[in-house]
């Protein structure tokens, strides 16, 4: 009869597929965690940030806009601090700094996911190797006892089995987790790139009204 205690000694047997497979877990669930930590609020409170800057900028008060980027801790903060130090630039130019820096605030997203989409792809190759493991393991127990039958077999294949269903079970995991935080950094970015585009829209707004003022003077 199988019992957890038959279980666990499977598991010690397979210990070179079952080690390194939960030591990928580990870093997987850490990692995942750690980026919804970090990924909380942050596209509400990008919005926000945005539209206080933006509401500065429409009554002209350049000033009061970067002191809001200055004050306030989101990274898209930042980023909109970074174009509104630049004075007289053009469209084109400024554009290029946004992207600039949305590229550099993506790879600060998407920080430690390789990982988990690294666990995601070996582990059934390590699975794998558990099971060539155990099926060696059979037959060499066959060749011990000189016979063969399930029950000589049986430790080899059950450890073969386990092998496989780990490395499935924690592949299966870590690309359902890897997609999901792929899928956030892609939703966070296009925040950064509406708030990009706002921006500029905003200054050529102010840039325009400078102009026609002095026009008018």
């Amino acid at each position: 009869m199988f019992t957890p205690e038959h279980l666990f000694e499977l598991l010690k047997m397979g210990w070179l597929t079952i080690v390194p497979l939960m030591l990928g877990s580990v870093f997987t669930i850490a990692i995942f965690f750690e980026r919804l930590w970090n990924f909380r609020g942050l596209e509400q409170a990008s919005r926000d940030v945005a539209s206080r800057v933006i509401d500065r900028l429409v009554e002209r008060d350049l000033i009061g806009a970067r002191k809001v980027c200055e004050t306030d801790p989101t990274p898209a903060a930042a980023m909109m601090l970074v174009g509104l130090k630049w004075e007289n630039v053009d469209l084109d130019d400024l554009d290029r700094i946004f992207a600039t820096e949305r590229a550099e605030l993506a790879t600060g997203l998407r920080r430690g996911i390789w990982v988990i989409g690294t666990v995601g792809s070996l582990a059934p190759f390590v699975g794998l190797f558990g099971t060539v493991i155990g099926i060696i393991r059979a037959f060499a127990d066959m060749a011990e006892h000189g016979t063969g039958g399930f029950a000589i077999v049986a430790n080899g294949i059950a450890e073969a089995l386990v092998a496989t269903a780990a490395g499935l079970g924690v592949a299966i995991v870590a690309l359902m987790l890897f997609n999901y935080l792929q899928i956030r950094v892609q939703s966070i970015s296009a925040v950064y790139a509406r708030i990009a585009e706002r921006l500029v829209q905003a200054l050529l707004y102010v840039e325009s009204s400078a102009t026609s003022q002095r026009t008018s003077d």
